[in-house]
């Protein structure tokens, strides 16, 4: 009888096992003990199932006998699965100017809440025009003020710092308890 190999970077089977001796588990999971590893294939063989090298640390390696397929498909699936739990971290810009008015300043501040409570990180940056970059202390004043209104909902990651001309802060959504 022809045995199909299916091969993978981490775990041999079947021939690929180079070993003399091995400690075998069977299907159901009960111990076989150890025997030669020829013996233990054709045992595998025999159950029309793979001889899967699953602990290749220890001494004697431990192979399992099970079918190889099924268990490649269940591992891909509980990759995808967990691969559509998780959530991709965005980073949200709110961009303001140095001059900004109350009200646009409470609307960037609202915007800036909602990306946080959403998961993601915001980077909030305050332009400078013209002869604003001799003001940028005022800038790092209005950044103040925009850290502290988002202090419920987020903590700053990295403090203000000029990139070209904007002076930028990032911050991160505070982890709900």
């Amino acid at each position: 009888m022809e045995v199909l190999t299916i091969s993978k970077k981490d775990l041999l089977i079947n021939e690929e096992i180079r070993e003399r001796e091995v400690r075998v588990v069977d299907a159901d999971g009960s111990q076989l003990g150890i025997m030669p590893t020829k013996q233990a294939l054709s045992l595998a063989i025999e159950k029309g199932l793979d001889l899967v090298d699953i602990a290749p640390q220890a001494t004697p390696n431990v192979c399992r006998i099970m079918d190889y397929g099924k268990y490649r498909y269940e591992q891909a699936k509980r990759e995808k699965e967990a691969r559509k739990n998780q959530k991709t971290v965005e980073v949200k810009e709110v961009r303001m100017s140095m001059n900004i008015d109350t009200h646009d300043f409470e609307t960037k501040i609202n915007q800036a809440n909602k990306f946080l409570k959403g998961g993601d990180k915001v980077k909030v940056s305050v332009r400078f025009r013209g002869r604003e970059m001799a003001h940028t202390d005022l800038g790092r004043d209005l950044l103040d003020r925009f850290k502290d209104a988002c202090a419920e909902f987020g903590a700053v990651d990295k403090p203000a710092k000029m990139e070209g001309r904007s002076l930028a802060i990032f911050m991160s959504p505070k982890i709900a308890k």
